[in-house]
């Protein structure tokens, strides 16, 4: 009887488990059989397991063979352990060293010439061989994704025969090295195609300093989708822990994660025909959703009141937790979601509510209604209300705006001001965070219970107008709040005003 231990790693949410590969080869009538909860891809490997090992002239023993995948209640999908069964295999029948095998961790998907596929989620899989301290045993072509974890030994091959090879010590792999290049933010899409739009620009530029959600309301044509699609472009490059953890969500997600690209910020605008699941991730093998897909980026959702209601309330917990959790009847995945909201709305059914040229008949239950598609609890967790309206042919015409470059160092020496005194943006702060770093003067004290009386705020709007002002006024370089910055902040709240 022989018997030989492959280690590999399965995929559950944002992680991945560890998953020993046990391969028993005993007397009797030829089979083979895999154990260990394994899903129809992974009940199939040992088809293109056969057909890779004979097509590259190995020999495939005539014998029982028995795989476990351990540990068993952990369930196992996808074509990631084809190569480690193979391996198990040779090594097994000692058509390869058994004794090498400990040092690595192995995935990858064969097929029948015996050619190494990649596969999904190869990233929370470097991180975690790294952690472990072995080498990285993975297929060509994902060999990219897996360097981004500069710690990682990676071992890539282009098939069956380079990796036999490498164990076997004939021939051995070149360890992958792609060090990440520091990104320059481009400008493509800039901040200068806007026009006019003064207040909204300002608006925008506060919401990127300090992190904050917003809603912006006004009648078609005014620019709003332009103005958040810019956002990303005024927002400094991520840290690389950002990168790896946004990396990590498109690998598990099957999105490739391209390494000249992949410190720049996600922009993701799902239509509003999107379901719950869509939004927040699920499935019964839970994948990440667009919340989490744009976890340190900017979620954009244009025609907010044309969302289905019960789509738009699975995000209030994440707005204020920044993950989200996915449970299931056998497990369940947490997946971050720490993403910056910018809406976009039409100040009623037919858009032209308080425009000038006096096109709007909407009744004042139509404006409710239609305004009443989006819930109060989800409005009040929005830090800005923006109202946008048309421009004159003069603002069409006049000159371009500041550019996003420029916006964007601003934004940068706000948020390290932020960091260096809160270690967190100001959207983040705490209550006793709050209570400190927010701090205003008596007569701003009764300032705040007017607005708070007149306009029936909320301890969460009181809250979100504080962490608005701190922003604004880290933004003029305040050591304090001021009557000026909390004046504006209270402005923000529009909606709070108008319903």
């Amino acid at each position: 009887m022989s018997l030989a231990v492959v280690y590999s790693r399965a995929r559950l949410g944002m992680e991945a488990p560890l998953v020993t590969v046990e391969v028993h080869l005993s007397n009797g009538l030829p089979s083979f059989s895999i154990v260990g909860l394994p899903e129809t891809a992974v009940k199939e490997s040992k088809d293109r397991v056969r057909g890779a090992l004979l097509n590259c002239n190995f020999e495939f023993p005539m014998r029982r063979i028995t795989v476990n995948l351990a540990p068993a209640d952990l369930p196992k999908e996808g074509g990631r352990f084809d190569l480690p069964i193979a391996l198990g295999i040779l090594a097994a029948t000692r058509q390869i060293p058994a004794v090498t095998m400990h040092d690595y961790e192995v995935a990858g998907e064969l097929a029948l010439s015996g050619e190494l596929r990649p596969v999904q989620g190869i990233l929370p899989m470097a991180l975690q061989t790294t952690r472990a301290q072995r080498a990285l045993l993975i297929p060509h072509d994902n060999a990219r994704e897996a360097t981004l974890v500069r710690a990682a030994r990676v071992l890539a091959g282009q098939n069956l025969l380079q990796i036999t090879a490498h164990l076997s010590g004939t021939q051995l792999l070149e360890p992958a090295s792609s060090v990440p290049p520091e990104i320059t933010p481009t400008d493509s899409i800039d901040l200068a195609d806007l026009r006019g739009q003064h207040h909204a620009r300002r608006a925008l530029e506060i919401a990127a300093s300090g992190a904050h959600s917003m809603l912006l309301l006004g009648p078609p044509g005014t620019g709003k989708s332009m103005l958040a699609s810019r956002l990303p472009g005024i927002l400094p490059p991520m840290s690389e822990a950002e990168a790896l953890q946004s990396a990590t969500i498109r690998s598990v997600s099957g999105i490739p994660v391209d390494p000249a690209s992949w410190r720049q910020r996600a922009f993701r605008a799902p239509h509003h025909t999107a379901s719950a699941v869509a939004l927040v991730g699920g499935g019964s093998s839970p994948r990440p959703g667009e919340i989490s897909l744009a976890h340190n980026g900017v979620l954009f959702l244009d025609e907010l009141p044309e969302y289905d209601r019960r789509v738009l309330e699975v995000l209030r917990e994440p707005l204020e937790s920044g993950h989200i959790m996915i449970s299931r009847a056998a497990h369940q995945a947490q997946f971050p979601a720490r993403f910056q909201l910018i809406a976009a709305m039409n100040p009623c059914h037919c858009g032209w509510l308080g425009d000038a040229s006096g096109k709007c008949r909407c009744t004042s239950e139509q404006v409710q209604r239609y305004r009443n598609r989006v819930s109060g609890p989800l409005l009040d967790r929005i830090d800005m209300h923006v109202e946008l309206p048309r421009l004159s042919f003069a603002e069409m015409n006049g000159p371009q705006g500041e550019c996003s470059s420029a916006i964007r160092e601003r934004v940068a020496k706000a948020r390290k001001l932020q960091q260096q005194r809160n270690s967190t943006l100001n959207s983040l702060l705490t209550h006793q965070q709050i209570d400190t770093v927010c701090a205003t003067s008596k007569a701003d004290q009764r300032l705040l219970q007017q607005a708070i009386e007149k306009l029936q705020l909320s301890a969460r709007a009181y809250h979100r107008i504080l962490k608005l002002a701190r922003t604004i006024a880290d933004m003029d370089d305040a050591a304090e709040i001021k009557t000026p910055h909390l004046m504006e902040a209270i402005q923000y709240r529009k909606l709070d005003r108008s319903l």
